[in-house]
């Protein structure tokens, strides 16, 4: 033991190795320790809200301060473990962005966001984050029986996209990435594809320094944007996001943004492809995010033909499932209708969407017509 720590601080230190290897051993590609304070946050995500960029996503504001004090969502929380999950699927070939930059440029072609197209993740994390308390506390009590730790009982709390928490910047708090100018953590060994997640605890485990940013003067993803909604580095307004207009807003998709959806039926991958650092992505070690159901090569005209009981079937354990039915013909409508630049009045098409006329739903409907319109129908 180093002279200059104390006995309980390498017993801390020695910890938090075993903690970052149980979270490799259960599929994280990384953890870091953040503490549990966001001091420099809470302005920035005021003034975020008061702009109204967070459109129909209500949750983000209906939790007060809880975002940028974690240790109110959790009482008594000292650090936030913060991991990262790759999520590229193991068969992708080097040359994934190139092809999936060829698929956006396929009408007919259903182009769906990379993390979507395998198992729903939330699930996934969720629970490998509980098994990581669970080592944690086990392990904690072994120490406090040897009388090498004097603490109470453990407490912790697993998050996953579930609850008000600022993900990204805890992740940079600990030193897992910094903030893109398109708002998404990177890291110089991985880029971006990733999922996050974190463990909230009561234990005082030595912290992991921030890193530095490294986009330089690149600006690639605010200049990519279809719909232009990253505002400016780090500010998006997620009312114009092609995410969220596919999978956040309920109702009708704005007309004016319609056009520059263009094939993209669920999220956008766009600000990611373009970024010089996922060259470096890193493909999953869990066979959970490989592609399911073909999305990765479907054609809209098949997606748009599966009834509610295909749909609810196909997409059991999929993020796909949680918009629903509706909004998926609803986003299918909307890509078909722009099908249009390349193949106006192909008949297929026109004949799917006519098909569609009847549906009980006036939100397909609505979306649908303006699809025939297109197709000058």
């Amino acid at each position: 033991m180093p002279a200059s720590i104390s006995a309980k601080d390498f017993v801390l230190q020695q910890f938090a190795l075993e903690v970052k290897s149980w979270a490799t051993q259960l599929g994280f590609a990384e953890l870091r320790i953040a503490p549990a304070r966001l001091p420099h946050a809470e302005a920035p995500f005021l003034a975020w809200l008061a702009q109204h960029y967070h459109g129909e996503m209500d949750y983000m504001a209906s939790h007060g301060t809880k975002r940028v004090h974690p240790e109110e969502l959790l009482p008594g929380t000292l650090r936030v473990l913060s991991v990262r999950m790759d999520y590229l699927p193991v068969n992708s070939p080097p040359d994934w962005r190139k092809r999936e930059w060829a698929r956006i440029d396929e009408p007919g072609a259903a182009q769906i966001a990379l993390y979507a197209r395998g198992r729903d993740y939330h699930k996934i994390l969720r629970n490998r984050l509980q098994q990581l308390g669970e080592k944690i506390d086990v392990r904690l009590a072994e120490l406090v029986a040897q009388g090498k730790i004097a603490v109470s009982a453990l407490q912790f709390r697993a998050f996953t996209d579930s609850a008000p928490v600022l993900e990204v910047e805890l992740a940079q708090q600990g030193g897992l990435g910094w903030r893109g100018k398109h708002t998404l953590l990177l890291t110089r060994q991985a880029g971006s594809m990733f999922f996050l997640g974190e463990v909230f605890i009561n234990l005082p485990l030595p912290l992991d320094e921030p890193i530095s940013a490294h986009c330089g003067q690149c600006s690639a993803c605010i200049s990519i944007c279809p719909t232009q909604a990253i505002l400016s580095p780090g500010v998006l307004d997620a009312r114009r996001c092609i995410s969220y207009l596919t999978i956040e807003l309920k109702g009708s998709i704005p007309l004016e943004l319609r056009p520059l959806i263009g094939n993209r039926v669920y999220g956008c991958d766009d600000c990611q492809l373009i970024c010089p650092w996922n060259k470096f992505a890193q493909k999953s070690n869990l066979p959970d995010f490989d592609v399911r159901h073909g999305l990765d090569s479907a054609s809209m005209l098949e997606l748009f033909a599966w009834n509610e009981e295909e749909f609810l079937r196909k997409m059991e354990g999929s993020a796909i499932r949680r918009i629903g039915h509706e909004r998926w013909l609803r986003n299918l409508a909307v890509g078909l209708g722009n099908a249009a630049m390349k193949m106006k009045g192909e008949a297929a098409i026109v004949q799917a969407l006519q098909a569609r006329l009847i549906h009980p739903s006036s939100l397909v409907q609505e979306h649908v017509m303006w699809a025939l319109a297109q197709h000058g129908c």
